[in-house]
C-alpha cells in the first residue's frame, strides 16, 4: 500500500523488502487472519498538498473565537492578560522546548538557574519562605497542598470554602476519595467566606482550612483572620491566590497563611483553549521537606562556583513509595520559565501597573454595567478585577448575542451555582480598553 506522506521511491520499498527476504508489504502481515486485515484504503478524504491543508487548517481555526479578534470578558481561572514578546522567544531557544526534566545538573546548569529564579519570585510574591518548580496547574496545586496538610498535621478533615473555584474543588475530592479524607463545605455571605460557620466548625480533627482570595466570585477574603482561627485549632491555612492581585495586595504568607498556591497561567502564558498551564506551591520553611513536586536548590561545586541542583526529592520516583510525600511525577518546566520571564520583564513595577490597571478598569466596568436597566450587583464584598452581576435575561443568550459583535462574555455562575442562576461572572485584565468596556455596557444595555 503506497502512503504519500513517507518519502521512499517504488525503488526505495523493493530494496527493503529484498533485504529482509519477503516478495510484498502484505507478506509482513501473513500472521493475522484474513478476515481481520483491511483489504482497502480508510474511508478518508483524499490527500491534500501542504498549501491546501494549510487553508483547510486555517478555514478550522477561524471557528474558534480567538482573544486576538474578539474582546475577552471571560475569566474564572484563566484571563486574557499581556505577554510580552519576549516571553515566547525565550521558550523557542531548543535547550528550552526540548528538555524535559533536570536530572543531570552538570547538563541543565541554565536550566535550574532559571528555575531556581522562578523559585525565588514565586516566594517573594506570595510572602513564603520555599516555593517547588512547580505543578500542573491551581487544582492540583491545591489538592497536593491539602495532602501535605493532612501529613503535617496527622488530620484528615478539611473546612472547604464553597467560594473556591469549583474545579479545584472537584480536584480535591478526587484526591480525597482514596486518601480517606472528610471535606466538610464552608457556605458564603455576601461573596464571602462564612466566618461565623467556619469557626463552629473548627475542631482539633481539622487538618487545614481551604480558601481562595480573590475568590471564585472575585471577592477578597480576609486572610488573617482566618488563619487566626484555623491555628487556634491547630489547623494550618492553605490559600489559593491570583498571583497579579499579589502585586497589589499583602501576601498570604505575611497574612498567617501556611500554604499558598495558585494558577500561574496570567504570568505570561497563553489561554491556549484550556493549557498546558501552571501550578505554583509555595510554604513556610518549617513545612518545606514535605513539599511536593520538584525543588530546585543552590550550591557550589567542588571549585567553589555557585551551582544548581534538584533537592529534597521526596517523590516516589526517588524514595520508597510509601515514604514519598507526593507521587507527582511530572512538572510544568516551560511555564515555569515563561513566568519567570514574564515576572522579569515586566519587573515589579511594571507588575503592579498590570495589576493596578486591572483593578481600575474592573471597577470601572462594575460601575457602567451596573448602572444599567436590567443588570444588577448580588455582592459588595471588595474585588480586585473579577465581578459578578445578576441579568434579567439567559447568560447563555446574552454570551451568544455578544459574539456576534466580537465579544467574549462572562461565565455563567448558574453552571456551578444553582443559587446563582441568571447571574454572570465578568473578568476585566489590563488589556481591555475603555471602548471594549463601553461596548459591552452598551450591548448589554440594548439586549436587557
Amino acid at each position: 500500500m503506497r502512503r504519500s506522506y513517507l518519502p521512499h521511491t517504488c525503488e526505495d520499498r523493493e530494496s527493503m523488502l529484498q533485504a529482509i527476504g519477503v516478495k510484498e508489504t502484505g507478506d509482513l502481515f501473513v500472521d493475522i487472519p484474513a478476515a481481520l486485515r483491511l483489504d482497502r484504503p480508510l474511508a478518508l478524504p483524499a490527500a491534500l498538498s501542504e498549501p491546501e491543508l494549510a487553508g483547510h487548517l486555517t478555514k478550522l481555526a477561524e471557528k474558534n473565537a480567538s482573544t486576538a479578534d474578539y474582546a475577552c470578558f471571560l475569566g474564572a481561572g484563566a484571563y486574557d492578560h499581556y505577554i510580552p514578546s519576549v516571553v515566547d522567544h525565550v521558550l523557542r531557544q531548543s535547550a528550552f522546548y526540548t528538555a524535559y526534566t533536570q536530572y543531570q545538573p552538570e547538563i541543565a546548569q541554565g536550566y535550574l538557574q532559571a528555575l531556581w529564579e522562578y523559585q525565588s519570585l514565586i516566594a517573594e510574591i506570595t510572602g513564603m519562605a520555599v516555593a517547588n518548580a512547580s505543578l500542573y496547574d491551581g487544582g492540583t496545586g491545591l489538592a497536593e497542598a491539602a495532602m501535605m496538610a493532612a501529613g503535617a498535621t496527622g488530620r484528615s478533615e478539611f473546612l472547604v470554602a464553597k467560594t473556591v473555584h469549583p474545579h479545584y474543588r472537584t480536584v480535591l475530592n478526587t484526591y480525597a476519595i482514596d486518601r480517606g479524607y472528610t471535606l466538610n463545605e464552608l457556605g458564603y455571605t455576601d461573596g464571602q467566606i462564612d466566618s461565623n460557620e467556619a469557626a463552629a466548625k473548627l475542631s482539633k480533627a481539622v487538618a487545614a482550612v481551604i480558601i481562595q482570595t480573590p475568590n471564585f466570585f472575585g471577592c477578597l477574603e480576609d486572610i488573617k483572620a482566618m488563619a487566626a482561627l484555623a491555628h487556634a485549632q491547630g489547623a494550618l491555612l492553605i490559600t489559593a491566590v491570583d498571583p497579579v492581585s499579589l502585586a497589589l495586595l499583602e501576601a498570604p504568607g505575611k497574612l498567617g497563611a501556611d500554604i499558598v498556591v495558585g494558577e500561574g497561567q496570567g504570568l505570561g502564558i497563553p489561554l491556549s483553549f484550556g493549557g498546558p498551564y501552571l501550578g505554583f506551591f509555595a510554604t513556610t520553611e518549617k513545612l518545606m521537606r514535605k513539599m511536593p513536586g520538584r525543588i530546585v536548590g543552590q550550591t557550589t561545586d567542588q571549585a567553589g562556583n555557585r551551582g544548581f541542583v534538584l533537592t529534597l526529592q521526596a517523590r516516589e520516583q526517588h524514595i520508597r513509595r510509601e515514604k514519598a510525600t507526593s507521587n507527582i511525577c511530572s512538572n510544568e518546566a516551560l511555564c515555569a520559565l515563561a513566568a519567570a520571564v514574564y515576572l522579569n520583564t515586566v519587573g515589579k513595577e511594571g507588575f503592579r501597573q498590570v495589576a493596578l490597571q486591572s483593578l481600575q478598569k474592573a471597577h470601572y466596568a462594575y460601575r457602567e454595567l451596573t448602572a444599567v436597566q436590567g443588570c444588577e450587583a448580588i455582592f459588595t464584598a471588595p474585588f480586585f478585577k473579577e465581578f459578578a452581576l445578576r441579568v434579567n435575561k439567559p447568560v447563555s443568550e446574552i454570551n451568544q448575542r455578544l459574539l456576534n459583535e466580537k465579544i467574549i462574555g462572562g461565565l455563567d455562575l448558574g453552571t456551578y451555582y444553582p443559587e446563582l442562576a441568571g447571574c454572570m461572572l465578568l473578568a476585566v485584565t489590563e488589556k481591555r480598553s475603555r471602548q471594549e468596556i463601553d461596548r459591552l455596557t452598551a450591548g448589554l444595555g440594548a439586549m436587557l
